[in-house]
C-alpha cells in the first residue's frame, strides 16, 4: 500500500477528534451500517468528521490494512480506532460512547 495514502490517513486520523470512515457522506450515507452509525453519532450532537470510502478506492483499501479491520464503517475517536457499527453501538448501550465522545470534544 502507498505510503501516502496510510499518511493521509494518519493526518486525518490525529486531526480529527472523531472520524468515520463510512460508505457513501454524512448527508447520504451509502449502507446501512454507514447509516445506522452517522445516526448514532448524530443523535449524540457531537461534530465529527466522514470520509466517504467509495470515493477513493486508495483510502477504502489502505484502511482495513491501517486498522487491521476488514469492514466498513471504521471509527476513530482522538486518534484511537475504536471498531465499527456493531461496536459502537454495543459500546452506546452500555454508556460508554457518549463519556467517550463527549471527552473527546471538550463537553462533559
Amino acid at each position: 500500500m502507498a505510503s501516502d495514502v496510510m499518511e493521509r490517513i494518519k493526518s486525518d486520523v490525529e486531526g480529527n477528534k472523531i472520524i468515520l470512515y463510512i460508505k457513501g457522506t454524512k448527508e447520504m450515507p451509502m449502507c446501512g451500517f454507514s447509516a445506522a452509525t452517522v445516526g448514532l453519532f448524530q443523535s449524540l450532537e457531537v461534530p465529527f468528521k466522514t470520509v466517504d470510502v467509495l470515493a477513493d478506492s486508495e483510502i477504502r483499501e489502505a484502511i482495513k490494512e491501517y486498522t487491521n479491520w476488514p469492514t466498513i464503517p471504521q471509527v476513530f475517536i482522538n486518534g484511537e480506532f475504536i471498531g465499527g457499527c456493531d461496536i459502537v453501538h454495543e459500546m452506546h448501550e452500555r454508556g460508554e460512547l457518549e463519556p467517550l465522545v463527549k471527552a473527546a470534544v471538550g463537553g462533559k
